[in-house]
This record gives structure tokens, sequence and C-alpha cells, in this order.
């Protein structure tokens, strides 16, 4: 996976593609045309006949909905694929997407894959394979924390250190960069997915109710808080009874919905501390001139910046767009091919701190 001079030429008349696989939300950057695709990483398959059947938004729609032969299946799990296949039809299917509406194919796109920076030789190797199988010309990936510090417009080629924390669906990566780098990093599996099953098994344990992914993630998006709100509220709760089978609705608080999602805040936290427990001092001092950015969807949790600033003693703010900050992040390494050189060499030199 070499730098190759020819294919950045070839890339000046190709429509290159920046993609953000993530867990939960797929994003697709299209070179000159902005984001273009921006859909669930769900894909629904029948299990007689093995067909693909939909993939995206309206696959998302049959999740908990599906027939016994029909299974809506999400093929990337904790930010790395589980499911090799699936994962390649589905990018095959969003970058026909890409080609039927602008014509791209003539040459093959460039494409930049953004991975979690804990990611093993084997599932990185999987990420190149299935890019390439799906159509594209050549394939670069790019770690997660970088593309989203990137893309959120940080100044990772200058010495003065700093620090993203990108909160996704299946994994929260937080690093410290400098020089172009990363210098630490912490991936642990503490995101968007682990708050929803929190919620879940809250729902079960406390209010004996069984309710779903989906509902889980509207709590979440409605109620959710990781730090004290000025005002509280209340949320309606509903799923099905345990004991009897039937509808049920409970009425539960903010901070209810806040305790429930604490043990997964506090594991963000945590990596975070640990994180900045293994950076050198001079990169340290610069957290206190610069602060700690965050993003990704988890970072939209209300009141997150917050905790981590009173608990790190950091100023913590959310980075502009963070939902899109990734795949941003890799259509702009698109632009400059040495930036692209020097992260892309940076991978397999460098061992994630566990």
């Amino acid at each position: 996976m070499a730098f190759n001079p020819l294919s950045s030429f070839l890339g000046i008349f190709s429509h290159d593609i920046g993609i953000d696989l993530g867990t939960a939300n797929t994003l697709v950057f299209v070179r000159g045309r902005g984001i273009v695709v921006d859909e669930p990483s769900v894909v629904a398959i029948d299990t007689v006949s093995k067909r693909v059947l939909a993939i995206g938004d309206e696959a998302k729609l049959m999740v908990g909905r599906t027939p016994s032969t029909i299974v809506a299946v999400r093929p990337l799990r904790d930010g790395v694929i589980s499911d090799f296949s699936v994962t390649e039809r589905m990018l095959q299917h969003f970058i026909r997407q890409v080609h039927e509406r602008f014509g791209i194919g003539i040459p093959k796109p460039r494409v930049v894959v953004g991975i979690p920076s804990g990611a093993t030789e084997v599932e990185k190797r999987a990420v190149h394979d299935a890019a390439i199988a799906a159509g594209a010309r050549s394939c670069f990936l790019i770690e997660e924390p970088m593309a989203s510090a990137i893309g959120s417009k940080l100044p990772v080629m200058n010495p003065a250190g700093q620090m993203i924390v990108d909160i996704g669906g299946g994994t929260t990566e937080v690093a410290m960069i400098a020089l172009g780098g990363i210098v630490v990093s912490q991936s642990v599996r503490a995101a968007g997915d682990a708050m929803d099953h929190a919620l879940m098994q809250y729902a079960r344990q406390v209010h004996n109710m069984l309710i779903g992914e989906r509902s889980a993630e509207s709590i979440k998006i409605e109620a959710g808080s990781a730090y004290p709100l000025e005002e509280e509220g209340r949320v309606d709760l509903r799923g099905r009874d345990l004991a009897t089978g039937l509808p049920k609705l409970v009425e539960v608080s903010t901070v209810e919905v806040r305790d429930a999602l604490s043990p997964i805040t506090s594991e963000i936290v945590h990596a975070v501390q640990a994180t900045i427990e293994t950076t050198p001092p001079e990169l340290v001092a610069d957290l206190m001139l610069h602060g700690i950015a965050m993003a990704g969807g988890g970072s939209l949790l209300r009141g997150l910046d917050r905790r981590i600033s009173a608990e790190t003693r950091f100023p913590t703010y959310v980075a502009q767009d963070p939902l899109r900050s990734v795949v941003r992040g890799c259509a702009e390494t698109l632009e400059e091919a040495e930036t692209l050189r020097k992260v892309q060499a940076r991978i397999s030199q460098r061992r994630p701190v566990r």
C-alpha cells in the first residue's frame, strides 16, 4: 500500500472518494462534490437465498421488524469488520451509487478509508481488500483519530500537541497528535452502541421491561446526559413488560438516564485520563493552551465535554460538525499528497496503548 505517484496523477482526472466506514453510519465524500452518502451501516439479507434486499436507510427501517426469513445485520461491530462479505457488498453499493450519480468509473477512484487506531493488520487488510473489490483503483488507510483531527481543522502537522476524542458507534478513540503523527492513543469499546445497550439493560433490570435498540437510541438522544443539567426533565420509556408480555410505559427522569449511562461515560473519561498519563510532559503543557477536542456522534451527548473537563482539568470543547469530521479528514488528505503520504506511512510504525 505504498504511495504511488501515478495514482496521484490519475487522481486529478477522477472523483476520488473519502469513506468513514463507521459502526453506526457510513459516510462517503466525493472530491469536488462534497458528502454524497450518509446512511446507516445496515444490510438486510434474505437468509434463504442469501440475497441482499436493502442497504442503508431502507435496511435500518427493517431492524426489529423483519420476518424470520430476513435478517438486518450490521457488518461492522466495535469499529471493525465482523462480516467481510457483507461489508464488501455494502461498500460496492455505496461506491456504485457514486458511479451512477456522477458517472465515475474511468479511471477508477482512489479511496481513503478511516480505520480505528487499534485495528490489527488482518483487519486493515480486510478493509483494504473490501475497498479494492468494491471498485477502487487504490486504497489508503488512515487512523480515525488522525482523520477526525484533520477534519476538525486541528493543526496536526505542528509540533504543538493536539488531543482528539473521537466517540463513534462502536469505539471511542483518544489520541495525542503532534508533527503529523499519533504519539499515544487509547481505543475503548465504550461509545454510542454501548450507551444504547446500557439503557436496554437499565430498562430490563430496573423496570422489568424490554426495549429495542432504536428505542434506546431515541431515549439517549432525547434525554441522555453525562453532567447535571440546568433543567432536568422526564421522558416516556416504552417497551414490553417481561412479566405479562403486554405493552408498558414508564416515565423516567433525565437523572435516571444519566445514571444508566454513567458506566459508559466513566469509561470514556478514564480513557482520556489514561492517554494524558502516558503523554510526554511537553505535550501535556500544550493541552493547557489548546484544550481537548471532541468529535463523533457520541460527543453530542449533553454535558460530556463538561464532564471530561471537570475530571481532567483541561478545557474541552466539541469540534465543529463532529458527525462528519472523519470523512472530511479523509477527503482533505486526498487533496494533499504529502499529508496523505505521511499519515499513511505511520500506521504500521506505531503500536497503540492498550
